[in-house]
């Protein structure tokens, strides 16, 4: 439990992270991640509904599920902060699982899965990307999971089993940020609110984690598919280190002289000067597990996706090859430090932030990460540009529009 004090606010913000995420299905049931985030929302013992309590007493909530983690979030007038807390542990304690919450909840997940996966343009991208470059680890299916007959198949006792597995205190990061001036003893009644609310429930046995890891990819990586899509689209994949390895920061600084405004290399010189992408980008997923980097784009009318590539790799070599400017560097500290100055000013963004801080256990961070940041030198830049961007470290799609 974290409990950081914020009179800036009117509102409490509360954050609770499960420390589960796709990477902790099982092969043949995939999708269980994304599956309870909806099941959480389908009411529990003394709460049927959950939205509406929370709506009544003035506050907004939502959630999301990635590989790695599951966050369910919420912010309300400080006064109403009870209100959360009893919300979050009866689901925690006493979710409606059950044959008619779980059918309506598959049926809502696999009309998702059709509409975003199959039905939209590029939507399957993440089910290439995955297959491409992931052979052991579970990064190899997207969270909303391999096949939608997973979630259709889904029987009682396996979504039983998950919940009971994950979804329980000492799985789970509760963290409040806010105003505590209306609550009672301050910030000791807030923990006599957590203890009141929390203190009962059991913990679980959670699953020990042994996922097994990728091996080093040896050579290039090259497939391309057709689909109908209105644009050709390029994926050059790179496999890339963890969130909490050294080198992350210098890899977000190196993704951001590619491709982070109208100043970056692959915007000025591929899409204003060269005028062979209508549209480009490059950025690292940040997975908790060893993941990747993503250099994306479509071309304007009469250019090859052969085109575009070369492109990208005479730009990298260039990036691996010529030391970039101090000047160009710093700039692009000062701007990660301004945005990580605004996004921790909201009570919600401070608490989904110290609950990430905590799950990779530094959460220091919060105050000290720009600091890395700004240890990050001209050296570090090139040095990670040589060790990531090589052709036997890439995967490469051409992903064409059928004719």
């Amino acid at each position: 439990m974290l409990i950081h004090e914020d009179n800036s606010t009117p509102l409490v913000a509360v954050n609770l992270l499960y420390d589960v995420g796709s990477r902790d299905e099982n092969p043949e049931r995939t999708g269980f991640a994304h599956l309870f985030e909806h099941l959480m929302f389908g009411g529990s013992k003394n709460a049927p509904d959950f939205d509406d309590p929370i709506q009544r007493a003035g506050g907004e909530n939502n959630a999301f599920t990635n590989n790695d983690m599951t966050s369910f979030y919420a912010s309300v007038p400080a006064e109403n902060l009870e209100t959360l807390l009893w919300l979050e542990s009866d689901r925690m304690l006493a979710l409606n699982i059950n044959k008619r919450a779980l059918n309506v909840q598959r049926k809502v997940v696999v009309e998702e899965f059709k509409e975003t996966t199959l039905n939209e343009p590029y939507g399957d991208i993440w089910h290439h990307i995955g297959d491409m470059v992931f052979k052991k680890h579970p990064y190899r299916w997207p969270v909303i999971g391999l096949v939608p007959q997973h979630i259709e198949d889904a029987n009682l006792e396996d979504v039983k089993a998950f919940f009971k597995s994950f979804y329980v205190p000492n799985n789970a990061i509760l963290t409040i940020v806010g105003n505590f001036s209306k609550i009672k003893d301050g910030t000791e009644g807030v923990q006599r609110m957590v203890e009141k609310w929390f203190s009962t429930i059991p913990a679980g046995e959670v699953p020990k984690r042994n996922l097994p890891q990728e091996p080093p990819q040896m050579a290039e990586i090259r497939r391309t598919v057709e689909a109908n899509v209105p644009l050709d689209a390029l994926y050059i994949l790179f496999r890339a280190p963890s969130r909490t390895h050294e080198d992350y920061y210098a890899l977000d600084l190196l993704t951001d002289v590619l491709a982070s405004g109208a100043s970056s290399r692959f915007f000025r010189k591929l899409l204003k000067e060269k005028r062979l992408f209508s549209e480009i980008d490059c950025a690292q997923t940040g997975n908790l597990d060893p993941g990747l980097v993503i250099i994306d784009g479509k071309p304007t009318e009469g250019v090859t996706l052969e085109q575009m590539e070369a492109a990208i790799w005479e730009e990298l070599e260039l990036i691996k090859n010529e030391p970039i400017a101090e000047d160009e560097l710093q700039k692009l500290k000062n701007r990660v430090e301004s945005q990580q100055a605004f996004g921790d000013v909201g009570a919600l963004n401070k608490a989904m932030n110290l609950s990430f801080y905590e799950l990779i256990g530094k959460p220091d961070l919060i105050n000290t990460e720009i600091e890395h940041y700004q240890a990050v030198q001209v050296v570090d830049i090139q040095r990670v540009a040589r060790d990531i961007f090589r052709k036997e470290n890439a995967s490469v799609l051409y992903y064409k529009a059928k004719k």
